[in-house]
């Protein structure tokens, strides 16, 4: 092929995961890139429920339609106590990944300008006037290219800041007899045992007899399959399940970290959700910052394109980095740090903090609930660090 049959566009997307797929369906709807050509590229079709999202929530938003189960409740515990917290005004909710490609697919399958082909991205080369991108089978050009494909290596490669994952099994399970509360989601139990690591189950009930049930860490290293799926096995017998029949399996990694991503960004190449550091550092969550983000991003998009100038650092980046640094050099002080947050302080609180909308004194409030001479100990290792 030479260089005359090489297809332009103004947009190319490298990776179609839902950082991209929130951004192109937002730049659909804003009707400000009508005249803009699109390629979104990604070896997945995007047609199973290879994942399910929670966040919590207490305004309308877009997703509403795919929203499949909400929670007005939830649950925290460790071995020595559990707590009911009402989370009004916030609910907490479940999105399907299979329901969301669908919406957003069949929204951009309608736009003339929009092509989506599966390609894996197998070369990315910035030029003076535009951005090469090479696939296993074909060549491309572009204006702007955003790219959401994570380099792993490049990440945990270097040693100036933790690297952890958040790593978890879960089973969609159906009980023989009713035995979940229908209202209430297990948000944090960590009665599990921790053996030196941060260990917590999840429970997401969508019927009396229906959950999704999963066994997550924060660490290090992941664990062989049997393990995780023993834990699972051992939580449902402590629930009182017996009998049951698991109609779904879904497992992950998604990496914590605070790496600065946004370092990479070059005038025209721009690195979104995971690759672009959107992942929430301390906590893993991605929907309700890849919505944000996203919306950011498609404002920045209508005026800018230097696309360097797009992140801002904030002082949550540096909440999270001392947390990751604690749970890097001591991982069993997981269940200790987040019970102290969860046993008394103010549940609403901490998920307005979580999502990074608090004021300088509502920070003070939360923190304050966290245990001292770790955070004072990672508080100091860090700036001798980032000096460095």
């Amino acid at each position: 092929m030479n260089s005359t049959q090489i297809k332009h566009y103004d947009y190319i997307f490298a990776g179609a995961g839902l950082a991209t797929l929130m951004t192109v369906y937002k730049m659909v709807l804003s009707q400000k890139f009508e005249n803009k050509s699109f390629l979104l590229l990604d070896s997945d079709t995007k047609k199973t429920n290879d994942r399910t999202w929670c966040f919590w929530k207490k305004n309308q938003s877009i997703w509403d339609s795919i929203i499949t189960k909400k929670w007005d409740s939830a649950m925290f515990a460790n071995e020595n106590f559990k707590r009911d917290l009402d989370i009004k005004p916030y609910q907490y909710n479940q999105i399907r990944g299979l329901d969301f490609y669908n919406l957003v697919l069949e929204t951009l399958s309608k736009q003339e300008n929009i092509t989506f082909l599966n390609e894996k991205v197998t070369n990315i080369n910035e030029l003076e006037t535009h951005v090469f991108v090479g696939t296993d089978s074909n060549k491309y050009t572009c204006e702007s290219l955003i790219n959401s494909i994570y380099s792993k290596g490049f990440v945990e490669n270097q040693q100036k800041f933790p690297v952890l994952q958040q790593h978890f099994i879960g089973w969609f399970i159906k009980s023989e007899k009713p035995v979940f509360n229908l209202e209430q989601a297990t948000f944090m139990d960590f009665s599990v045992a921790q053996e030196g690591y941060t260990r917590f189950m999840y429970v997401l009930p969508t019927t009396k007899t229906e959950a999704l049930v999963e066994y997550t860490l924060f660490s290090k290293e992941l664990l062989p399959k049997e393990e995780y799926e023993n834990e699972i096995q051992n939580y449902l017998h402590e629930l009182g399940v017996e009998n049951y029949e698991i109609l779904e399996k879904e497992q992950g990694s998604i990496p914590m970290t605070c790496f600065p991503f946004w370092k990479k960004n070059t005038k025209r190449v721009l690195n979104i959700g995971t690759a672009g550091g959107w992942t929430k550092a301390s906590t893993g969550y991605t929907f309700k910052i890849s919505d944000k983000k996203s919306t950011e991003l498609v404002a920045f998009l209508e005026i800018q394109k230097d696309f360097k100038t797009f992140y801002k650092k904030t002082k949550f980046w540096y909440y999270d980095l001392l947390l990751l640094d604690i749970l890097d050099k001591h991982n069993e002080l997981g269940s200790t740090i987040f019970s102290s947050l969860f046993q008394k302080g103010d549940s609403n609180l901490i998920f307005k903090f979580l999502d990074e909308e608090t004021s300088f004194l509502e920070d003070l409030h939360v923190i304050m609930k966290c245990p001292k001479l770790p955070f004072i100990k990672a508080l100091f290792r860090e700036i001798l660090n980032l000096k460095k």
